[in-house]
């Protein structure tokens, strides 16, 4: 298995043009933030019957994959796991006050494609393929690599 810094190297070298990470900055966290508001949309029916819970922000689908996602954070590091923890459950509480406000799925899927019309404008400035392409798992480092790199800016500021 790759280190955190294998993988953020590799990442980082199809993400080098400042204007492509400020898109990737704004629309990386804001894709992970839909497909939690998307996974929150789903019925939540079989998760509470079964667990015997009735609370909002773990009675949801997003709760139960983004826990399986821990798994794979905590695997690369725990600092990176803490980092994704905080991220994952700011996107549960964010989600949960939006669903009070709008409807949350048609709100994440406009979200999401909008984001994802951003991150390809990204790459055709940056002249290089994401990186999803050549391995699915850089889905799951593009958030990680977006939210350290955020923090590294936001400590030497």
């Amino acid at each position: 298995m790759k280190s955190i810094s294998q993988w953020f190297n590799e990442y980082a070298e199809s993400h080098q043009n400042k204007t492509n990470q400020q898109i990737h900055f704004i629309c990386v966290p804001a894709i992970f933030f839909s497909i939690v508001g998307m996974l929150m949309s789903i019925n939540p029916n079989p998760i509470s019957s079964t667990l015997n819970i009735h609370n909002p922000f773990i009675e949801n689908w997003a709760a139960v994959v983004l826990a399986l996602l821990m798994i794979f954070y905590i695997r690369l590091s725990f600092n990176i796991f803490v980092k994704m923890l905080t991220l994952s459950i700011i996107c549960l509480v964010g989600n949960y006050f939006l669903g009070e406000l709008v409807p949350l799925l048609p709100a994440s899927i406009i979200l999401f494609v909008v984001a994802w019309i951003g991150q390809f404008y990204g790459h055709k400035i940056e002249g290089k393929k994401p990186s999803f392409l050549k391995d699915l798992q850089f889905l799951l480092i593009g958030p990680a690599w977006v939210f350290e790199k955020f923090l590294k800016k936001r400590t030497t500021v």
